[in-house]
């Protein structure tokens, strides 16, 4: 993503400031840095001999109870292995981020803050139901070599070069991340099928509120991204970090929450009536996420996510960086709005009264 919006003022605010206000400076400051997110972004059509038999959205995932969460896309293999080595700093976008090469000699871009935990847990569950993701882990702590004359990241690295709860993506050149090019979530070679709205329910499934695509790119940044990979585009979204917690409109909005994301899923879908599934998901773009999603799409999916079990989704959630105790609760929220998804796939839900 071009710009992610997230600040640290969350972390710097006095005390007896309220969650509301401070909520609404970091919207404010959203706001404000749009201008810097003014790197022009082009349209898919735009690339040179994509077509649509070389565009691919999704791939069968295979077995997947038995995909192991706790690495997902790049398995134990490639897992970042210290010592880390600083390379520079990364200043695009406002969360703090800086590029490092590990043991192996791999190119890694960690990322601090607030979205760690999200975006790699957002990444797990999308490669484990079949959707193209770039390869994330959760370092909970490590010592970076050579750290010096940092900007932004001073505040997530001491002068120790010791740093705690970053998410390390994986820089290489097979696949090639397309720079510069995203898609719409309505205009892409893939509307109406039940893959893409598979992948919108997921989004939705994980309150990932943050849904912009090439529409907001010169404004605030887009999450939709393509890879090259040997003739084919590899259509995908390449941030999760708004997930995990709080939908709604920007001030009750939040990310990796726990508790707003438990006491949210009881909300997770309303009903369903005429064969209109209605959603209590509110995004940056609410009808993006819930326009002309029908049963049918649920239960496409749920051919994949109805197989996951409990101990999948708490060993991806404790290898992204959750608690013990929110990996339990996250995972009771998780297997509730799946069994949501259960009942509109076998036609067991029905429009609740006003």
């Amino acid at each position: 993503m071009v710009c992610t919006g997230n600040t640290r003022v969350q972390h710097a605010w006095p005390q007896t400031c309220s969650v509301t206000a401070v909520r609404l400076v970091l919207a404010l400051l959203l706001t404000s840095t749009a201008a810097f997110c003014g790197e022009t972004t082009r349209d898919y059509t735009q690339i040179p001999g994509l077509q649509r038999n070389n565009s691919v959205l999704w791939h069968d995932p295979g077995a997947v109870e038995r995909l192991d969460l706790r690495y997902g896309a790049g398995g134990r293999a490639l897992e970042p292995r210290p010592p880390f080595t600083f390379v520079k700093e990364d200043l695009e976008g406002t969360t703090p981020k800086i590029h490092v090469r590990d043991a192996a000699g791999r190119q890694w871009v960690a990322k601090f803050g607030v979205e760690a935990q999200p975006d790699t847990f957002g990444s797990r569950m999308a490669w484990a139901l079949g959707y193209y993701t770039e390869i994330n882990y959760f370092v909970p702590r490590g010592v970076l070599r050579g750290a010096s004359h940092l900007k932004r990241a001073r505040k997530a690295i001491d002068e120790a070069g010791r740093f705690k709860a970053a998410r390390f993506q994986l820089r290489s050149r097979s696949p090639e991340y397309v720079a510069g090019v995203s898609w719409s979530w309505d205009q892409n070679p893939f509307v109406g099928t039940p893959q893409l709205n598979g992948l919108k329910i997921l989004m939705m499934l994980l309150s990932n509120w943050d849904d912009k695509d090439i529409r907001d790119a010169q404004r605030r940044g887009t999450n939709t991204a393509i890879y090259h990979d040997r003739g084919r585009y590899l259509f995908f979204i390449d941030d999760w970090g708004g997930s995990m917690g709080h939908w709604g409109k920007v001030l009750a909005r939040s990310k990796w929450d726990g508790v707003d994301y438990y006491r949210q899923s009881a909300e997770f879908i309303r009903g369903v009536k005429d064969g209109e599934i209605e959603w209590g998901y509110r995004g940056t773009h609410t009808d993006r996420m819930t326009d002309e999603i029908r049963p049918a799409d649920v239960r496409w999916l749920m051919q994949y996510l109805g197989r996951l079990t409990d101990a999948q989704l708490h060993a991806g959630l404790r290898s992204s960086g959750a608690t013990r105790d929110e990996a339990y609760f996250y995972t009771k929220a998780l297997r509730l709005r799946i069994q949501q998804l259960h009942d509109v796939a076998r036609g067991q839900m029905v429009a609740r009264g006003k």
